[in-house]
């Protein structure tokens, strides 16, 4: 497997993967990440060591309702399903059903296809008609956003509505493969615009006293952020 994460070594990397997580990275989990490895753009799917430390998470806070903003070919979105109880739910927003169907076979085996609300669709329409409903304010456990880093904080402030107190809110790509600490010079053109966006929205995250945060060097680095007030 491909270095994903930011650790130097590839062979540390893939002794933490063998050592720790794929011994307990369940069957429907492997498969999917199997299938998605043929996939030109594979390297959009969530690293399986980020994955544990996300069902870490929705276990540590029994979370039960979800929204999930960019899908993919599912595997952080399975990795919920099988973790969340049986009556939980996830609201799963994605505007390409296709890489979507990739997974589907493989979430419909693991029969947990009952808990997901999948909506193709732009993420922010979606968000707005959930605050619409008065029922979704602070009704979510837990919220993953693994989308377009230019939305990252109109995001933010509509999941900060609709999360509970002591809710979490996971975002994916916060270390830009490392090059938020490069200069702009050394960065090639068509990475500059999402390295920009990274940096703006790691300061604000950093400085917003709604939340408790914690950026940790998985996969491409994702920040947790736990709601406050």
């Amino acid at each position: 497997m491909e270095n994903k994460g930011l650790l130097q070594s590839r062979e540390l990397y893939q002794y933490l993967l063998e050592t720790s997580v794929y011994p307990h990275e369940l069957q429907p989990l492997k498969e999917l990440r199997d299938v998605t490895a043929s996939h030109p753009w594979a390297t959009m799917a969530t690293a399986p060591d980020a994955g544990q430390l996300i069902a870490m998470l929705l276990k540590l806070i029994s979370a039960k309702k979800t929204i999930e903003i960019g899908v993919f070919t599912g595997y952080s979105l399975l990795l919920t399903a099988l973790t969340i109880p049986d009556d939980g739910r996830i609201v799963a927003i994605d505007q390409n059903r296709d890489t979507y169907e990739i997974g589907l076979p493989i979430i419909r085996k693991a029969a947990v296809e009952h808990k997901i609300d999948f909506i193709e669709s732009e993420a922010l329409p979606v968000l707005d008609k959930l605050l619409e409903e008065n029922l979704n304010h602070e009704a979510f456990d837990f919220a993953f956003v693994d989308a377009d880093k230019l939305n990252y904080l109109k995001y933010h402030e509509k999941l900060l509505k609709l999360l509970k107190l002591g809710g979490i809110v996971v975002y994916d790509n916060t270390l830009w493969g490392g090059l938020v600490a490069l200069p702009e010079e050394s960065v090639a053109e068509e990475m500059k615009a999402g390295r920009h966006f990274t940096i703006e929205f790691n300061k604000l995250l950093a400085a917003d006293t709604r939340v408790q945060i914690s950026q940790v060097p998985l996969g491409d680095g994702i920040t947790i952020c736990k709601r406050l007030h």
